[in-house]
């Protein structure tokens, strides 16, 4: 199959690095839950749901960043903006992240704002995780890898950024 070229570089890193992991072909996916039930063995839980944002500064300049979360979690943006110290933030749309990830479509972004030149922020439940599983820049394929590994790979900040469990 004819995958993104996103899917090969992160392949040709995890190979490079000779860190664990596996991957899965399956039928196109957009949400998180749709992903959970094509990778066997792994749960919603174990999920690294990528989420691209646009942030306002209170100098009002703006940036894009990458927030990394639990697939079965859902985002708090008064604690990220307060966290932060931003003025407000939103989603990006789906040109605007065409654009950043160099095509990648929006539902297979993989949690790798690093090969996208973007900050990453990681909610730290998502290490308690030995493995975490994600799309890998195509709807249609997914990677598993260790989450120390991910750690080790993409250096992100880490941000307690989900709702109140």
């Amino acid at each position: 199959m004819d995958y993104h070229p996103t899917v090969k570089q992160i392949i040709d890193i995890l190979i490079t690095h000779t860190y664990w992991h596996e991957t899965f072909t399956h039928p196109p996916v957009t949400t998180s839950e749709e992903a959970a039930k094509t990778r066997p063995g792994y749960t919603l839980e174990q999920g690294a749901k990528a989420l691209i944002i646009k942030m306002e500064k209170r100098s009002k300049e703006t940036e894009f960043c990458m927030l990394v979360l639990p697939a079965h979690l859902k985002l708090d943006s008064k604690k990220i903006k307060s966290a932060l110290g931003i003025k407000s933030l939103r989603f990006a749309s789906e040109d605007e992240i065409l654009t950043i990830s160099h095509g990648v479509q929006k539902g297979a972004i993989p949690p790798f704002g690093n090969l996208f030149g973007i900050k990453v922020y990681v909610d730290p439940l998502l290490f308690s995780n030995e493995k975490i599983v994600f799309n890998a820049g195509d709807r249609r394929f997914s990677i598993a890898m260790k989450s120390e590994d991910y750690r080790r790979i993409v250096l992100p900040q880490v941000l307690d950024m989900k709702e109140s469990l």
